[in-house]
């Protein structure tokens, strides 16, 4: 039998939901039958989201600070009706970009904030609600910067690799509870953030966008960018019966990114 995609009666939770990979795996939740709540932290982008899918709850949220996270959930159990089955914890930030030596103390902890901390403030509240549902997923958004090194970006790499290890220790402590954890790690993602890097790019080398862009997928085997809606299909797969046994994994969606410069 063909398993299911349907997520008819799940109840999820998407941070980081208003724009990007996050409105991608919210709205192709929420077209699969689930009933979502978002947070996010760009108001213009969540007053979007309100207009175009007022199905889908929405709160103005800062994931890095644990009393907003517990005022997430208490939007999201109005929203949701009460209780949860699936987690996406995909809030995330860039960091800053330097050597080691270079990088200030609070910039190194507001990177890891945000890439690191926020799961465990978000995790910690959820895995009691989806183990009270017989179980269901917790997807974390790592990055191939979570298996590969990236030089300049220490932070965020640090932060990316410690989700891979976070996703693996849950596996294991959550799975008798039926709860499957995973993580997904993207690579060169289109958008507009990769638009602006190239346009900067561009200017700097005194070369074309396209010119630009072909140089940014040299070193993916496929030599392709991936999109949010790739990252949204892998997210749908494992939340639904189709990835009913997956879990602890580190999941690439990169086209085979070999390297990151």
């Amino acid at each position: 039998m063909i398993p299911s995609f349907s997520l008819a009666g799940r109840r999820a939770i998407v941070t980081a939901g208003a724009n990007g990979i996050g409105l991608a795996i919210a709205t192709t939740f929420a077209d699969a039958g689930a009933r979502v709540h978002v947070c996010d932290v760009d108001t213009a982008a969540l007053d979007a989201l309100r207009r175009t899918h007022p199905a889908i709850g929405a709160s103005r949220v800062d994931v890095s600070i644990p009393a907003e996270v517990e005022r997430l959930f208490d939007d999201a159990a109005t929203t949701l009706g009460g209780g949860l089955d699936i987690l996406v914890n995909n809030a995330g930030i860039a960091g800053p970009t330097g050597k080691v030596e270079d990088l200030s103390i609070p910039d190194w902890d507001r990177c890891i904030a945000v890439d690191l901390n926020a799961m465990f403030y978000c995790t910690r509240l959820a895995m009691p609600l989806i183990k009270a549902a017989g179980g269901g997923s917790v997807i974390n958004l790592s990055s191939a910067a979570g298996r590969l090194g990236f030089p300049l970006r220490s932070p965020y790499a640090a932060a990316k690799w410690a989700v891979v290890g976070f996703s693996a220790s849950l596996a294991m402590e959550a799975g008798p509870d039926q709860v499957r954890v995973n993580c997904i790690q993207p690579g060169v993602v289109e958008g507009d953030r990769i638009d602006r890097v190239a346009a900067a790019k561009a200017q700097a080398w005194g070369l074309s966008m396209e010119a630009v862009r072909a140089r940014m997928v040299e070193r993916v085997s496929m030599r392709t960018m991936v999109s949010a809606q790739d990252i949204a299909n892998t997210a749908l797969f494992l939340a639904s019966e189709a990835g009913c046994h997956i879990s602890g994994q580190a999941i690439p969606v990169c086209g085979n990114l070999e390297v990151m410069t």
